[in-house]
């Protein structure tokens, strides 16, 4: 294919969206220079794609049955299996249907995206089959990836597995309801405000939002390249460690997102108890305007059994946590309109680009009417304050992520952990057909005020099941310093194998 030059019509409508007052001498001298210039385009249609070797065979896998798929959840199950005994072998796991998985379809989300089949593993794909593990299939995710809630996608709402009629949380949602389900007991899911931890918060399972560019996400779609985390969502932290050690590490030169991570072997901390450890609850974690005072109680007493178990609690205060959310949603709303705008096809970074990818993302602005409610939210809202402020509130919001960084690493010189609740509530019923869109939206606005602030900072946080309220699971959130998920499992494996104490 010739890259065209454009016509003189094509090239006055450039210059007028550009502002360029240009005679029609100068058109016609920038129009051959251009239809120079572009003819170096041409010989990129003629070379290859350099995407990674696919190595595994397999099927496109198959949809489940009804009865396979109670609490619909399920995209596509497959049996893809690992060779050799990795320390993922007897493992299966299943993926966010963001991440890519070479010939086999992929949704998003959204019917927006039928037909696309990607044709290459994402690095963390790789790594779980290296490791001998079996990719079990792909698991309903929201529209785009983009909702906290659980019934954006195509098709009846994903269910959650304790309470039929609530919301498993998203925007991993058929992750989390199929591994507390039980079916499979470890997944992959992808995090840029709490799309992990949130859906664990809800089900009751372990989530883990790894330290900023610790899991590559090269062949995972992205939101927002300074927010994007890939992480596990299990069934206990012990598979919590195993999993992020099969997929933690540098993936030179194809994701933008690495620098030198610090990776360890973060099983061998799981027997270490937590004696010894400081931990400090974060005040402005609890009693916010939107929090349930069962969720407060259940984490206070939470840190109380870590204190049973040797570690020294205390409360601290970092007053402007309670500024993180203003943090993400500056820099989401902006973020995520540029990548939708450039169909996840970034510039200004260097990395692997799947052009595929791009391609099957574009198809979003013939069919703006099919995206959910909440992805119209968040676009509309972004458009305004482009349109209105520019870059203004996108620059702010990443100069106060910076200070954010600061006081909370000035917090874990002192502590060792930060504890607080995932989420202010627990799960809520899912919306009925009569709902209006504020009624169905409303709900999710203030959920990431806890986690939000830590895809700011980059720091890494596990959410942890710690109690429930009305038989609703309820999460504790554990953050730690950058590199420091060993310390996490740690207090985290302590906890989980205490005894829950006996109600009176």
């Amino acid at each position: 294919m010739t890259v065209r030059p454009p016509t003189p019509s094509q090239l006055r409508e450039a210059a007028a969206e550009l502002r360029l007052d240009l005679t029609e001498r100068e058109l016609d001298d920038y129009g051959r220079l251009i239809g120079r210039a572009l003819t170096w385009l041409d010989p990129l249609d003629s070379l290859p794609e350099e995407l990674p070797e696919v190595r595994v065979p397999r099927t496109p896998g198959r949809r489940p049955r009804p009865e396979e798929d109670p609490y619909n959840a399920w995209c596509v199950k497959t049996s893809i299996k690992g060779d050799g005994d990795g320390i993922l072998s007897g493992h299966r796991v299943v993926l966010k249907d963001n991440v890519c998985l070479a010939g086999v379809p992929m949704s998003m989300g959204s019917s927006i995206f039928d037909g696309y089949v990607p044709e290459v593993d994402a690095t963390i794909v790789t790594r779980i089959l290296d490791a001998g593990g079996e990719i079990a299939g792909k698991a309903r995710c929201e529209s785009f990836s983009r909702s906290g809630a659980s019934w954006t996608g195509p098709g009846e709402p994903i269910q959650n597995p304790h309470r039929l009629g609530y919301t498993t949380g998203g925007s991993s949602s058929g992750c989390a309801a199929i591994v507390a389900s039980g079916e499979v007991t470890m997944a992959i899911g992808a995090d840029q405000a709490g799309s992990i931890r949130l859906p664990c918060h809800f089900c009751g399972i372990v989530g883990l939002k790894p330290t900023w560019g610790l899991v590559p996400y090269t062949g995972i779609a992205p939101l927002e390249y300074s927010l994007d985390h890939a992480g596990p969502m299990t069934a206990t932290v012990a598979e919590s460690a195993l999993l992020l050690e099969a997929i933690a590490g540098l993936d030179e030169e194809r994701d933008p997102r690495q620098y030198r991570p610090e990776v360890a072997r973060y099983t061998e901390r799981l027997d270490a108890g937590a004696r010894g450890l400081r931990i400090g609850v974060l005040a402005e974690g609890f009693g916010l305007e939107t929090s349930e005072p069962d969720v407060d109680e259940a984490v206070r007493d939470a840190a109380s059994r870590l204190a049973g178990l040797g570690a020294t609690v205390e409360q601290v205060s970092i007053p402007e946590h309670r500024l993180g959310l203003s943090a993400l949603m500056g820099i989401f709303m902006q973020g995520n309109l540029d990548l939708m705008k450039a169909d996840t096809l970034a510039s200004n970074c260097r990395g692997l680009y799947l052009t595929g990818l791009g391609a099957a993302f574009a198809a979003w602005r013939q069919r703006a009417n099919e995206l959910s409610e909440g992805l119209k939210l968040e676009l509309l809202a972004g458009q305004h304050v482009e349109r209105v402020y520019r870059r203004r509130y996108y620059a702010k919001a990443q100069n106060l992520a910076t200070r954010l960084r600061r006081v909370y690493d000035d917090a874990l010189g002192r502590y060792d952990l930060l504890l607080m609740p995932t989420g202010p509530y627990k799960a809520w019923p899912l919306p009925g057909p009569e709902a209006s869109v504020e009624e169905r939206l409303a709900p999710g606005l203030e959920l990431t005020v806890n986690t939000g602030p830590f895809n700011c900072t980059g720091h890494p946080a596990l959410s942890v099941p710690c109690g429930s309220g009305d038989g609703l699971p309820i999460g504790m959130m554990l953050v730690g310093r950058w590199y420091g998920e060993s310390t996490l499992f740690q207090a985290a494996a302590a906890f989980e194998r205490a005894p829950t104490p006996v109600a009176a």
